[in-house]
């Protein structure tokens, strides 16, 4: 049987707390972290920075002609474009989103996204506060 090397388990660096009174993230230097790691080949790369149990907020780079196929969430989300230019499809419309633009979706709305050329945005998802 051949010696198979160990796997070694893919580790971000530096991966500080997700939930805490104030968080404060360099978006550029965060973006250059996903495109610089081995899952930027597969044309998609996300990483949550903030997770609080009603919110969470999700900074995603995506490759030209990178596809995330149609989903919903139970929450209300906003989708921020800061670089690049990407395009939703929700409730009939395409929305043409380049930097700076911002889409908001009500929850349970389907919807997929496509990366016109390489792009970075910010998902925000916001749930209903329970109890």
């Amino acid at each position: 049987m051949p010696d198979i090397p160990p796997h070694e388990p893919h580790v971000r660096p530096h991966t500080g707390p997700m939930a805490a009174p104030y968080l404060e993230f360099d978006l550029p230097a965060e973006i250059h972290r996903l495109q610089a790691e081995t899952t930027w080949s597969t044309g998609h790369n996300a990483r949550t920075l903030v997770k609080y149990d009603d919110l969470r907020v999700v900074l995603i780079a995506l490759r030209a002609n990178a596809r995330i196929p149609e989903h919903k969430t139970e929450g209300r989300i906003s989708v921020h474009v800061l670089s690049g230019h990407v395009q939703v499809k929700a409730a009939g419309r395409t929305f043409s989103l380049r930097p700076g633009g911002l889409l908001a979706l009500d929850h349970g709305l389907p919807h997929d996204v496509e990366a016109m050329e390489d792009s970075a945005l910010l998902l925000t998802i916001a749930w209903p506060v329970k109890g």
